[in-house]
């Protein structure tokens, strides 16, 4: 966060869309009413940003839409959005966590593409150690070093697959929004083609060739999402199995562990 003895204006800057000023700023995320990176349970409608943008919660969950798909942040993991990309962001939950704005000039060699990514122990001290740093300052030598690891370690690190990708034909992105309102519903997939006034052998081809799923891969991708939003928000298993449509708590357990490797519960409380 800000120092306390700087200027209010320095305070509240936007750092996202700061162009001049150190070409890595860290910001601590928290429920403060006046922290750029504020946590909790909001959604922030579609925006950019000049800046490119790493952020992590350490509860908690965020989802990230684009127009090319939606990614899911469970702790401990970060998202990396590249500059000038519009995004929609939704938070469940989180209480700390912390952000890191990359100046345009300094995003060569980061992925083009929004992605999620697995944060190493170096990534993560180095990240809390930079958010102490003076905002409005050039960095310093020791600064530069340590910035310039992370970029390393933000460029390095393993892309997780925690990504929904939404189809771009009308039709079957119709289909696609429906689902993700209504994921425990019991339409098959012919039901779900009538629904988008196509065939089933169309419907069939165009979820593949647009999302490089099948049609049953990219509904319980749907149906991950949801249940990762749900469960980071308190809602305990046997409801977001019935919300699923699945028939018992232990079938939806079974699906999400064959997904995660773990139980949801777990799951959550190893990245807590």
């Amino acid at each position: 966060m800000a120092k306390q003895n700087q200027p209010s204006h320095v305070h509240h800057r936007d750092y996202s869309e700061w162009r001049e000023g150190p070409w890595l700023i860290a910001i601590r995320g928290d429920l403060a009413s006046d922290n750029e990176y504020r946590l909790g349970t909001r959604e922030y409608d579609w925006h950019h940003h000049v800046r490119g943008q790493v952020f992590c919660v350490e509860a908690g969950l965020i989802h990230v839409q684009t127009s090319h798909g939606s990614w899911l942040l469970p702790p401990h993991r970060a998202g990396w959005m590249p500059a000038d990309v519009p995004h929609k962001v939704s938070i469940s939950g989180a209480l700390s966590g912390w952000t890191i704005f990359i100046a345009p000039g300094a995003c060569a060699g980061l992925p083009p593409q929004p992605c999620v990514i697995g944060i190493s122990d170096v990534l993560q001290a180095l990240a809390r150690r930079a958010v102490d740093w003076e905002k409005s300052s050039p960095l310093e030598a020791e600064q530069e070093r340590i910035a310039a690891v992370i970029r390393d370690e933000i460029a390095r690190a393993p892309h997780e697959s925690l990504h929904l990708p939404m189809p771009r034909d009308p039709r079957m992105a119709r289909v696609a929004h429906a689902v993700m309102a209504e994921p425990g519903s019991p339409r098959t997939l012919d039901d779900w083609a009538a629904f988008g006034a196509m065939s089933p052998r169309t419907m069939r081809r165009l979820i593949l060739a647009e999302t490089g799923l099948t049609f049953a891969q990219w509904r319980q991708q749907a149906q991950l999402t949801r249940a990762l939003e749900l469960l980071a928000r308190g809602v305990n298993v046997a409801e977001v199995a019935d919300a699923l449509g699945y028939a018992s708590p232990s079938n939806f357990i079974a699906m999400f562990r064959r997904a995660f490797g773990d139980s949801p519960a777990r799951y959550f409380s190893k990245r807590r």
